[in-house]
């Protein structure tokens, strides 16, 4: 899964500010809000690539941007070889049969006027010119696909629990076949019972179907069961990027070390013997992010160095990428 021919996104130096602006009678552009700050990653055909940090670390908006759901401030999104930003608005659309998006709340992502037919086929009548017998066939496939009665076509969103509401965002997310499906936390605002059921079900599709994931959530040990990669964000930037049980036993920056410090253990000895990593202070505002790295307002570590230059974002060990100075120390 390392191979240049393997690669089906690629994110170069993204950036994605928000302009501030103040003034009542002239808008006066005086800052930005630095959500996503230069980040680079690939994503490989098959894989899930988890997606975590804490709220407000820019995770959703790589997700939205990677869709052109947001234009990008700079950098590049590559997919299957095509930089979207040269595409026009017709040939954008064309793209968007590749690629959907899951998202995270499953009551408002559904139209409460619509029915699930009309829902799961409104895809299905903006990028393709089937008949409607064709598109109903489809739809009431889906519904089977992702777990449903295919009777259900005529029902309204309100009709169904929240677990049923996110499989028709499910299958709304699968009428056009796509190569790449971001999931938004899908699973945050479900039962914990529940949660199991849909991130069983996506990985089933994603066997069956060839998928690949881009997996965002809060829920490290859920990431860890689906995830192939693991990329740890904190305030716009990336902070490591491994395999996902490298992440797990071999952390090499120190925010990661205090987020898996964190993850609960089921085991009442170890989780006793283990040693938990506070972190003092907020996090600061995207607005006005710190000089030099991040993290440094709150690492354990941080030395001059990191209060005046932003750290190289780089591989320190095979397929293992970190944006720490002083990493190295951390290699076992």
């Amino acid at each position: 899964m390392t191979s240049e021919d393997s690669v089906l996104v690629q994110v170069q130096n993204l950036k994605k500010y928000f302009p501030i602006y103040k003034g009542l009678i002239v808008n006066k552009h005086v800052n930005d809000v630095k959500a996503v700050d230069d980040i680079s990653f690939d994503v490989y055909k098959g894989e899930t690539l988890g997606l975590v940090g804490e709220t407000g670390c820019g995770k959703t908006t790589v997700g939205r941007t990677i869709l052109h759901l947001y234009r990008p401030t700079s950098g590049k999104i590559i997919f299957g070889g095509i930089n979207l930003a040269d595409l026009g608005e017709n040939e954008m659309r064309v793209m968007r049969r590749r690629m959907q998006m899951i998202f995270q709340d499953p009551y408002a992502s559904l139209n409460p006027r619509m029915t699930v037919g009309s829902i799961i086929s409104a895809p299905l009548d903006v990028h393709t010119s089937a008949n409607r017998k064709e598109k109903q066939d489809q739809v009431q496939e889906l519904l089977k696909i992702v777990g449903l009665n295919p009777d259900f076509v005529n029902r309204y969103p309100h009709e169904f629990s929240g677990g049923q509401r996110q499989r028709i965002g499910i299958a709304r997310a699968l009428a056009l076949s796509p190569d790449l499906i971001i999931c938004d936390e899908p699973i945050s605002s479900l039962d914990v019972s529940i949660q199991a059921q849909v991130v069983n079900l996506l990985e089933e599709l994603q066997e069956r179907l060839g998928l690949t994931y881009i997996f965002i959530a809060h829920d490290l040990s859920m990431v860890r069961h689906i995830s192939n990669r693991m990329v740890v964000m904190y305030l716009g930037k990336i902070m490591e990027l491994a395999d996902r049980n490298e992440i797990y036993l071999r952390p090499l920056h120190p925010y990661t070390q205090a987020l898996m410090s964190a993850v609960p253990i089921p085991d009442p000895d170890k989780a006793r013997n283990r040693q938990r990593i506070l972190l003092e202070g907020d996090i600061p505002s995207p607005v006005n992010p710190p000089i030099g790295c991040n993290f440094n307002t709150r690492c354990p570590i941080a030395t001059e160095e990191c209060f005046k230059i932003d750290p190289e974002y780089r591989e320190l060990t095979p397929k293992h990428f970190v944006a720490c100075h002083h990493a190295e120390q951390f290699i076992k």
